[in-house]
């Protein structure tokens, strides 16, 4: 008998998450999965030698369960009246949302997404044998706020900013949604500290607001897995009733901590992206003519055009097919029609932006640009 004919049905159907390439050998430039192009602060490697010890003697005993100092220290630094009791921390954001399709989502209890947006969402309700409703985004990126506001779903998921277009929603729409929306409306705020505005203000006036954070990001920390959510103590107290016991190692919740006491260093490393950012979004518009969402995260989509003007699925992977043979990472999103002729481009260093925008000038005189 094969395993595979053991599991659960919904499970050998199961079509897994695929993330960025990750490639071993040197020489690339990776701008395909968003990361941070500058090292974390240094005081995160010296909490790590901290917590390890003398000869790592630290790691033979279990984490905090609750990763409590590092509850104790997002709570302060968020402000806003949060305490211990408004945060749950993951092993990464990705575990924050499992919680959260694992509390409230079944198939008589939808979750709510948008497409285009983080492609997890899916996957994880397709773990839990869940039921999805869907609203489309159209060309726009406007916020469909009287569709979420009607949802059915026990609890809808918003990237904002949105993965992969970088598009924002403002606060005064969110709270249009919020307060019509029966359901649990989940922020997901992986990009936040790189935008104008967050959605952290609305906590206190609406008991139906989680809001979801990460470091990997503007932190730097994405090898070490820490993301966290903030939402009302009941909400807290339903995903703790779920979390597994121990599910932040003890090096990553030093890390985490160290990393959120050095405000100032990270700052500078999130003046830095955006100013790359906001430079290579004027290169696209005005040099290029490419059309370029108005992004307010870490990473830009933009629709190429070929040297006689043409966009589209194929001039778009045409382009990643280019960047890739040179060692040039980047994203394509082929499965969708709005996302399928663009391309999503991580913001890294100015050099690496450089190497980025020569390989697209010789895209455009090859052959088959």
């Amino acid at each position: 008998m094969s395993p595979t004919s053991l599991a659960l049905p919904h499970i050998a159907k199961l079509h897994a998450y695929t993330p960025g390439l990750q490639p071993t050998e040197p020489g690339w430039v990776k701008l395909n999965t968003n990361e941070c192009p500058y090292p974390p602060s240094p005081r995160v490697a010296e909490a790590i030698q901290r917590e390890l010890g003398e000869a790592g003697a630290t790691l033979r005993l279990y984490p905090n369960p609750k990763s409590s100092p590092l509850r104790a220290t997002i709570a302060q630094l968020h402000g806003q009246g949060l305490s211990e009791a408004h945060v749950c921390v993951g092993n990464g954001s990705d575990d924050i949302l499992n919680l959260l399709i694992r509390a409230f989502c079944t198939q008589q209890a939808p979750a709510g997404f948008t497409l285009p947006s983080y492609s997890l969402y899916p996957v994880l309700v397709g773990i839990q044998d869940g039921a999805t409703s869907v609203i489309e985004f159209d060309r726009t990126m406007r916020l469909p706020v009287e569709k979420i506001a009607a949802s059915s779903a026990r609890a809808f998921f918003l990237t904002s900013p949105n993965a992969p277009t970088g598009v924002a929603f403002a606060n005064a729409e969110l709270e249009r949604v919020l307060a019509s929306y029966g359901g649990l409306l989940v922020v997901d705020e992986a990009y936040a500290p790189f935008a104008r505005e967050n959605a952290l203000p609305l906590l206190a006036r609406y008991p139906n607001l989680v809001v979801v954070r990460t470091l990997s990001k503007a932190y730097a920390l994405a090898g070490i897995r820490v993301g966290y959510a903030l939402a009302h103590p009941e909400v807290i107290g339903l995903l703790d009733r779920v979390r597994d016991s121990y599910n932040v190692n003890r090096l990553s919740q030093a890390a985490a901590v160290a990393a959120l006491g050095d405000q100032p260093y990270y700052d500078g490393v999130v003046a830095k992206v955006v100013a790359t950012r906001d430079r290579f979004v004027r290169d696209l518009t005005a040099r290029r003519g490419w059309f370029t969402y108005p992004s307010q995260a870490n990473f830009v989509f933009t629709e190429p055009q070929d040297a006689r003007g043409a966009t589209g699925p194929a001039v778009s992977k045409s382009a990643y097919d280019f960047l890739c043979a040179h060692q040039v990472l980047v994203r394509h999103f082929p499965s969708h029609a709005l996302t399928a002729p663009f391309l999503r481009i991580s913001v890294g260093t100015d050099a690496e932006m450089a190497v980025l925008s020569e390989t697209l000038d010789a895209w455009l005189k090859s052959p088959n640009a």
